[in-house]
């Protein structure tokens, strides 16, 4: 499931930066031409918003994201899983703030139109911040219970 759930973000992401980089071709192509086209600074900025919410959760996933290693790199065995256990912990509870006040932006926000295109919806753009809670959720849960399997493990070996 995780591996289903990181492919679907990855896609997303891809999609949203394709947007991106694409709206970023058309304003600079018709500023050039002299054609006034108003709505690609938005869809421009909202799309690479999106892509890198989900770049940031599939991160957590990968456990490529920002982080010291100067500790896990001098630990070993038991040490080294419990110190996951915690740095995951940590994530954890940042994701669950980003899902909850990600959702309470949504709701705030929802029905504020975008100024050049109307009838797009700033929610569309502020609920990537509880997906990306969520999904960073799911991988953390994810990482803790492989990090207690582990734990588990080399206990039962000693």
């Amino acid at each position: 499931m995780i591996k289903i759930l990181e492919k679907i973000q990855m896609t997303v992401g891809v999609i949203s930066l394709s947007i991106f980089f694409i709206a970023i071709i058309i304003q600079i192509v018709t500023r050039h031409l002299g054609i006034p086209v108003i709505w690609t600074e938005e869809v421009a900025n909202y799309s690479f918003i999106w892509s890198v919410f989900m770049g940031a959760s599939v991160m957590v996933n990968k456990k490529e994201h920002f982080r010291f290693d100067f500790l896990e790199q001098k630990l070993q065995g038991r040490s080294k899983a419990l110190l996951m256990i915690v740095v995951d912990a940590i994530v954890l509870l940042f994701a669950i703030a980003l899902f909850y006040y990600g959702i309470q932006a949504v709701q705030n926000f929802w029905n504020y139109n975008w100024a050049s295109l109307p009838a797009m919806k700033m929610g569309y753009v502020w609920i990537s911040i509880p997906l990306m809670g969520l999904t960073m959720s799911i991988y953390s849960i994810s990482h803790m219970i492989n990090n207690v399997k582990q734990l588990k493990d080399r206990e039962a070996r000693v």
